[in-house]
């Protein structure tokens, strides 16, 4: 997956992450959303073939990377838990 960083400030990052679309997109934001020092996290894709941009605000200025990080490791740990359930079938 490759991200490219379009904006980085103290409390504001918009990123392009090439290759993914809505299914990607919904589960991230949702888990994005679930952290109380978010304030905005949202995402567009302008055409039908581009790339999504991802918009993450954060209050009391805090540095969203780590947030979007770990909002990554819980939809993977979401990921696995199904993979298991699966398995025992």
């Amino acid at each position: 997956m490759i991200v490219k960083v379009l904006e980085l400030e103290k409390d504001k990052v918009r990123l392009i992450i090439q290759g993914e679309g809505h299914t990607f997109m919904n589960a991230l934001v949702e888990e994005i959303l679930s952290d109380p020092d978010v304030d905005v996290a949202k995402y567009m894709i302008e055409f039908q073939f581009s790339d999504p941009e991802l918009l993450v605000t954060t209050k009391g200025r805090k540095n969203p990377l780590p947030i979007i990080k770990k909002a990554c490791r819980r939809v993977s740990g979401h990921c696995d838990e199904l993979i298991k359930g699966l398995k025992k079938r």
